[in-house]
């Protein structure tokens, strides 16, 4: 047996075989060909597989969302067999002597800048399928690995880290835990473990080694210990623990349908944070009472091109419509600083989390924020939504956001596009500047939602990513805290409601802080609900509300 060591940043004791994550080849190989008859006979074996595989697809997207879903895996399948594509491609090949990988590649980039360059916004969108359908054809060739996991059964998944476009490709049926070499408690990796309800361990450095791929591994999330090749003692023990989990999650089931309440009738909302429409199913399954953060970069990330209104308008309408009137509070584009997309185009930054990012992208790039706006401006005919943008440091931002919204409107009413015209309209505190000017901010909008990782990140000046900075990022830092606290009273006095949607909120240590201090609203991971409510519930604000603020302001002689 090999015990390692790390740290738990999702709670949870998982088992199975370990599995190293496998990244697909990022260049395509260029040489000539003899046999041509042999290399067409490739590409044809890969297109036929491509076209499988985009069909079984297609059945599942139409069983789990409907014929809409469907059709985009359809299209692509008919993109893979068109005969001008296919043509193009057999030239390159039987008259340029090119390699089946390289033939793809040319012919994907040929027709992407055609219908690029086209006037009508059909065939403009064409050119992200066209490279979708490419890259697949490509993986086949190639050996890659869909999504980074091929095995037959569930995993226990190994990784150096992962990052946020690899793990939205992630098949998620196939993953029983996380183990990574570095990251944080922050990353985006232990973000989607704890949206899935599974354990993750970060920090374990080189202790993994190839040899032990196939072997049985144990996790138990909540210490940060693994077991590889666990003697029956230790196993025995890690089994019984996951039996009282499951019993544990048995009693909290029983919290459904129950109000979140404290002791002394006072109600908090308890809402969910998601990256995808695909996520709105564990918010049901945890009786949230909405989602308070869904992070819509993910749709970007999944994505070799920017993601036209017509993708995203589908998006937001499944997550809308699947949660059936439910509020769903959409934050726009935030990429930048850890968030990187190639296709963006974005310059090398010596201290890329404070340079061009999230809403200032939008601000300088109006024509992706109008896209976005648009769609999510349509999609609201189908469901409750609400629109926060982040990294908020000045009023005049907020102004231009708002701007944007108001130029839509117009623009949907001119066009009789159906849209809900009370959309909130909402910022992230994220920034000391954003806190410290939030009575004004306040002014602006219908609702602040406190992200509390940033916050803390910027007021402590360490960089969440940074594992070696561990002890020195300290979320319940009284500075975090009063900041939190001036917040909300800033919101309060102006009549409009507040949250926190940063994995802060998910603390049962500050439960009775945030209540004390009158937060509204708080957006968690799905299975981080029923502990929540229990925990609100088992809270009576009148008895805690003078410690709790006491604690807060911070003793004289109380260590920082």
């Amino acid at each position: 047996m090999i015990t390692i060591q790390g740290k738990g940043v999702s709670t949870g004791v998982a088992l199975g075989p370990l599995y190293f994550y496998q990244r697909a080849k990022s260049t395509v190989s260029r040489y000539t060909v003899t046999d041509t008859d042999a290399e067409w006979a490739r590409f044809k074996a890969a297109q036929e597989k491509a076209i499988v595989e985009l069909g079984e697809l297609a059945e599942k997207a139409r069983a789990e969302a409907g014929d809409e879903a469907a059709m985009l895996f359809e299209t692509h399948a008919m993109m893979a067999e068109d005969l001008d594509y296919e043509e193009t491609i057999q030239n390159a090949i039987t008259e340029n002597k090119l390699n089946a990988e390289a033939a793809v590649s040319d012919t994907a980039a040929q027709f992407a800048e055609m219908f690029a360059s086209m006037d009508d916004a059909y065939f403009q969108a064409r050119a992200a399928d066209v490279k979708d359908v490419s890259g697949r054809i490509l993986g086949i060739l190639t050996g890659a690995v869909q999504g980074g996991v091929d095995s037959p059964v569930p995993v226990i998944l190994a990784a150096d880290d992962l990052a946020p476009s690899e793990t939205v490709q992630l098949d998620k049926s196939k993953i029983l835990g996380f183990i990574t070499e570095g990251g944080s408690g922050s990353s985006h990796t232990a973000i989607l473990a704890r949206t899935m309800g599974i354990p993750a361990i970060i920090g374990v450095g080189g202790a993994l080694k190839p040899e032990m791929a196939g072997h049985e591994v144990i996790i138990d999330g909540s210490n940060g210990n693994i077991l590889v090749d666990a003697d029956e003692a230790a196993r025995t023990k890690m089994l019984q623990k996951m039996e009282e989990q499951k019993k544990m999650q048995a009693l909290l089931d029983e919290l459904k349908g129950k109000p979140n309440v404290t002791k002394d009738g006072q109600s908090v909302r308890i809402y969910c944070n998601i990256g995808s429409p695909d996520d709105v199913a564990a918010v049901l399954k945890n009786d949230a009472g909405g989602v308070g953060l869904f992070r819509s970069e993910f749709l970007y990330l999944n994505c070799d091109d920017y993601p036209d209104e017509e993708y995203q308008f589908e998006a937001y309408k499944k997550a809308l419509s699947d949660m059936g009137g439910r509020e769903v509070v959409i934050r726009t584009l935030d990429i930048g600083a850890d968030k990187q997309i190639g296709y963006f185009n974005l310059p090398n930054e010596e201290n890329p989390a404070l340079g061009n990012r999230a809403l200032r992208i939008c601000l300088n790039r109006p024509e992706i924020f109008h896209t976005q706006i648009r769609a999510l401006y349509r999609a609201s005919a189908f469901g409750k939504l609400s629109i926060m943008f982040p990294m908020v440091t000045s009023v005049w931002e907020v102004r231009e956001a708002k701007k944007m919204c108001e130029r839509v409107k117009k623009e949907l009413t001119a066009e009789g596009i159906p849209f809900d015209n009370d959309v909130e309209v909402g910022i992230m505190i994220e920034t000391p500047a954003a806190a410290i000017i939030s009575d004004r901010l306040a002014k602006e909008v219908d609702f602040f939602s406190c992200g509390t990782n940033d916050l803390t990140q910027y007021t402590l000046a360490c960089d969440r990513q940074n594992n070696d900075l561990g002890r020195f990022f300290n979320p319940h830092h009284p500075a975090v805290l009063r900041l939190l606290k001036m917040v909300c009273d800033n919101a309060h006095k102006n009549g409009i409601w507040v949250g926190i949607c940063g994995e802060l909120g998910a603390d049962l240590a500050l439960t009775e802080t945030f209540l004390s201090i009158g937060i509204d609203e708080l957006s968690v991971s799905p299975r981080s609900v029923l502990p929540l409510r229990q925990k609100v519930r088992e809270t009576d604000v009148r008895v805690v509300r003078e410690k709790a603020l006491a604690d807060l302001m911070g003793d004289a002689n109380t260590e920082i």
